[in-house]
């Protein structure tokens, strides 16, 4: 039996890491249940041809996950719609009726120290999978999206503007954050010129991207979101921690798009200037494998037991309701890993922005939780506009830049006086 079930498990990481399954997470799950199904499988027909004790009954798991598997492996996230609904009722039922099956046919202690255990981890899969379904369903009733969805290539992104004005104000949020993150910010500016804030793909309400999710094609994914949405440049590019590396790399491919930068306590660049070569495309890859692999244990309620524990507390209470929503959604874990594996990308393609040239620039440095490697590079970064301001928030830390009321009303003023340099021409003042 036991040999039955570690079978099994090579069995499934040989199929999530096979080139013909395509990597996104329902198909990675399709692969691991197929790999499962092995394992029960062989545990029903050895038992019975080389043991005195049969268990016929492992051949219904061997089923159950055989047949689910395959068809997520064959049509991905329909399928998975319906079985996030089906799933967790019908294993606790699986679940129950072989403990009783194997109680009565399984007389070994493999009973008690194999059987059982996993009985009850599956019970516990059942019941997380059940609350997170449910939990989901209720989100998305308690939260409709504002703004709208706009189609960039294959996948939707979704965008929120308001206000009026030009210059326009678009605002790009952190590593593993989304819109509602950025509800302080863009409230301020609204009243003062149009701002628009975006979920990047895989993120709150934006759809996920078989792209590897790098700067360069974030940039892109941007451009063509605004352009697309009709909202004309050129732009205000305001971007907090990662959001900064992807808002240079705009800068960089679409120049004449770009009137004006706010940096926000901005992930720093690579140590150099490169020549940015990107990530592989459409090809095979070990670590967003990895990462969609680890995103499948939110399916089982262990983001949305996390969410609750993030603090947002100083956002408005729908926008903190809202990020505590997104953070809850396995999607959500599986694109902010995907984000840290391009992080050495993102951060060499950054570095194709050598000059602004004398657009408006401010750069903002926390103050609280940096040292003076992080403010050399915040320095460099004040210099790639001869029209810039570089200024340290003693009492902000670096999330605090965007949260608090206070920091993020610095932040606001900020991102202002460059849409007054732009409207006025004038120079910033120190």
């Amino acid at each position: 039996m036991a040999g039955s079930l570690a079978a099994g498990l090579i069995a499934a990481a040989l199929l999530v890491a096979a080139p013909f399954i395509r990597p996104g997470e329902s198909e990675i799950m399709g692969a691991m249940l197929c790999g499962f199904a092995v394992g029960w499988g062989l545990m029903a027909l050895l038992s019975v041809r080389f043991t005195e004790q049969p268990q016929p009954w492992a051949a219904a798991p061997a089923l159950f996950m055989g047949t689910s598997g395959v068809l997520l492996v064959l049509f991905g996230t329909p399928v998975d719609e319906v079985l996030s609904w089906v799933w967790p009722p019908a294993l606790l039922v699986l679940v129950i009726w072989i403990f009783f099956r194997a109680r009565k046919q399984l007389r070994s202690r493999s009973r008690g120290w194999l059987v059982y255990p996993l009985l009850a981890l599956l019970a516990l899969t059942s019941i997380g999978g059940a609350y997170q379904t449910l939990g989901a369903a209720a989100d998305a009733r308690a939260f409709p999206m504002p703004g709208q969805l706009v189609d960039v290539g294959g996948y939707r992104l979704h965008l929120n503007c308001t206000g009026k004005g030009d210059p326009t104000v678009v605002l790009e949020p952190g590593a593993g954050e989304m819109s509602s993150n950025h509800a302080l910010l863009s409230q301020a500016l609204s009243s003062d010129t149009r701002t628009c804030v975006y979920d990047r793909a895989g993120r709150g309400w934006s759809e996920p991207a078989d792209t590897a999710q790098d700067a360069r094609q974030i940039a892109t994914d941007l451009h063509t979101l605004l352009h697309n949405a009709n909202i004309p440049g050129p732009y205000v590019m305001a971007g907090h921690s990662f959001g900064g590396l992807y808002v240079q790399a705009f800068a960089a491919n679409y120049p004449d798009e770009v009137a004006g930068m706010v940096l926000i306590d901005a992930t720093n660049r690579a140590a150099a200037p490169v020549t940015p070569t990107g990530s592989a495309r459409g090809g095979y890859n070990v670590l967003s494998r990895i990462a969609t692999l680890i995103s499948t244990i939110g399916r089982a309620g262990a983001a949305r037991s996390y969410a609750s524990f993030e603090d947002v507390d100083s956002l408005p209470p729908r926008a903190r309701d809202e990020v505590h929503a997104a953070i809850a959604d396995p999607g959500n874990l599986r694109s902010t890993l995907d984000e840290y594996i391009q992080a050495n990308t993102s951060m060499e393609e950054a570095t194709a922005l050598r000059n602004l040239s004398n657009k408006p620039l401010v750069v903002l440095t926390a103050g609280i939780g940096n040292d003076s490697k992080h403010d050399a590079a915040q320095n460099e970064l004040a210099n790639l506009s001869t029209n810039s301001v570089h200024k340290t928030i003693g009492s902000a830390s670096h999330e605090a830049l965007i949260t608090n009321h206070d920091a993020a009303a610095i932040t606001t003023q900020a991102i202002l006086d460059v849409v007054t340099s732009v409207r006025t021409g004038a120079t910033l003042s120190h």
